[in-house]
């Protein structure tokens, strides 16, 4: 076969969000640090991720992990997220395949009844603490890059739902936070089309109305996900994040729930040593705990920890034949969503 590049992928899902793992034949990436290696394929040159991440290679859900070496050398590897969009600085769910995937492929090696593993990645080191039983990774708690919250109680007018209010705090990558029932919907499968539809269209209003831009890390920018927040009647806090260009994230989200974290402490609603559980759209669920308090840049900020489990269940080889004409990946509306039809 003349296969001008081969990449090894691990197959992951953690709580039902995939996050396949690139173990093998990941090209070098120009930059410094993380975060450079982030801005080039964001501006730069995207299609290494166009070829993973688009059709007729990749279907509309679940991320993929780019494992590349740690430019800081407390850390045991480095990672990017790739997503139809663009390559993303942090994920709890994703940052949960990454440490399983490295402890049972041996790339780091397990030691029972628990190992400790270091992620570098754009937004910080994240210390990922493993339980391990019998050769398998039984859960991860991840202790997370400081959080904090922007801004509260924000309002934007839109023409679907009038007047709606959210919070834009940071869990590692940037969120709006709506409370769901301002959209006249609930956090529920049968409903994930219209979350979706409702997220797309207050995410790009509010990227348009608003720049938000980390204090420290002038790489991560924006406003990435819409997650929608409800409490079900076990008191439970149910999530939906919403991501481009159509779909909700299968897990409760570590890094919407470090940002929603954030605003729960801003607000005198958690303190240090409070824990709770976080409910996905298909019920799955995170253990959310607040670590302890910190500063970035003179705000108030948090070090949340988010507990989860990842699973693997495939590995395969995807290629690209150098004459195949649709080597920059597609999308179609179809299944992506609307929007889809962006991508160009």
């Amino acid at each position: 076969m003349r296969w001008k590049r081969t990449i090894q992928l691990l197959d992951v899902h953690c709580e039902g969000e995939i996050g396949k793992v690139a173990i093998g034949g990941v090209p070098k990436i120009p930059g410094n640090t993380i975060a450079e290696q982030l801005n080039h394929i964001n501006t730069v040159d995207d299609s290494l991720r166009r070829f993973l991440c688009l059709e007729p290679r990749a279907a509309a859900t679940g991320s993929v992990n780019l494992l590349v070496p740690a430019k800081r050398p407390e850390a045991d590897a480095g990672f990017i997220i790739l997503q139809a969009d663009q390559a993303h600085a942090s994920s709890g769910s994703n940052s949960i395949c990454v440490t399983t995937a490295l402890l049972e492929s041996g790339i780091v090696e397990m030691k029972e009844p628990e190992t400790v593993v270091v992620l570098d990645t754009a937004a910080g080191l994240v210390k990922a603490t493993a339980t391990c039983r019998d050769g398998r990774c039984e859960k991860v708690k991840l202790t997370m890059v400081p959080s904090f919250a922007q801004e509260l109680d924000v309002e934007i007018d839109t023409p679907h739902w009038g007047r709606v209010r959210f919070d834009i705090s940071y869990g590692g990558i940037f969120y709006a936070l709506v409370d769901v029932d301002q959209i006249g919907t609930k956090i529920e499968k049968g409903n994930a089309r219209k979350l979706v539809d409702a997220g797309m269209a207050l995410k790009d209003l509010i990227n348009k109305s608003m720049k938000v831009v980390h204090p420290e890390i002038p790489e991560i920018n924006g406003v990435a996900y819409v997650m929608f927040r409800d409490r079900d009647p076990d008191g439970l806090v149910r999530t939906a994040t919403t991501m481009w260009p159509g779909r909700v994230d299968r897990s409760p989200c570590g890094t919407g729930n470090s940002a929603n974290l954030a605003t729960l402490h801003a607000r005198g609603l958690a303190k240090v040593g409070d824990t709770f559980r976080s409910r996905s759209i298909i019920g799955s669920e995170f253990e959310v705990g607040l670590q302890a308090e910190t500063e970035v840049a003179g705000r108030k900020a948090i070090i949340p920890t988010i507990t989860g489990r990842g699973w693997t269940f495939g590995l395969h080889q995807i290629a690209l034949d150098p004459t195949d004409p649709l080597a920059n990946g597609f999308a179609m509306t179809d299944t992506w969503g609307p929007q889809a039809g962006e991508i160009v």
